[in-house]
């Protein structure tokens, strides 16, 4: 395989990925009804405006059970590590969230074994430092989940609605991959025709050129 080839491969695999493999930051909402007895996923989730910029944060979550007027402090996160704070929740809570860096963007929590007290009204607060140019800038950012538990799971219109989006996205994303695999194709081989078109060519002019070289020693 010729490198103009190889490195048209190459493009093309890089055009295919490039999309899949984007780093940009989604903040999609927590699911809300967990299942007594399972294991569930509080979703929190803080995205940079501007990925460019160095930052670190940290993550606390507060509950207030249903009934109640007052949140208490169940779980800090400060990388790389994290502290329950409330013994109702001892042994029960874990990171879930952003790992192996200081700049959070997902701080979600997982919930061991959900219990019907579990029930109420979750927080999440990131506290972000931005290391700007001239000066470092702190925000808090605080999202909350209101959580219900129930005793079996319950298939909700939206989860159907999603399940179903979710396959016709995989359908899409595979007849666009099709679609790029095709246009390498024609590309590759109009350049595979092109450049042997061009050897052709060249072998026919030497030809041509050796033929005249000859006629003119016979006709001397």
């Amino acid at each position: 395989m010729s490198p103009q080839i190889r490195s048209l491969w190459a493009l093309c695999l890089i055009f295919m990925f490039a999309r899949w493999c984007d780093g940009s930051c989604a903040e999609v909402d927590s699911m809300t009804e967990a299942v007594a007895g399972q294991d569930f996923l509080l979703g929190c989730i803080s995205c940079k405006k501007r990925e460019e910029v160095g930052a670190s944060a940290t993550v606390d979550w507060h509950f207030k059970p249903a009934g109640e007027d007052e949140f208490f402090h169940i779980f800090h996160y400060e990388y790389p590590t994290s502290t329950i704070t409330h013994g109702d929740f001892e042994s029960r809570l874990e990171w879930g969230g952003t790992e192996r860096t200081a700049d959070l963007q997902i701080g979600a929590i997982y919930i061991r074994n959900v219990t019907f007290n579990d029930t109420g009204t979750y927080m999440c607060t990131f506290e972000r430092t931005l290391y700007l140019h001239v000066t470092n800038e702190h925000v808090t950012i605080r999202k909350t989940v209101e959580l219900t538990v129930v005793a079996e799971a319950n298939r909700e219109l939206t989860s159907v609605i999603s399940e179903i989006m979710m396959y016709v996205v995989i359908v899409v994303l595979q007849l666009w991959l099709i679609g790029v695999l095709i246009y390498c194709y024609k590309k590759i081989y109009a350049e595979n025709e092109a450049r042997e078109a061009r050897k052709a060519l060249r072998a026919k002019n030497k030809l041509i050129d050796s033929k005249d070289t000859r006629d003119g020693v016979h006709l001397e």
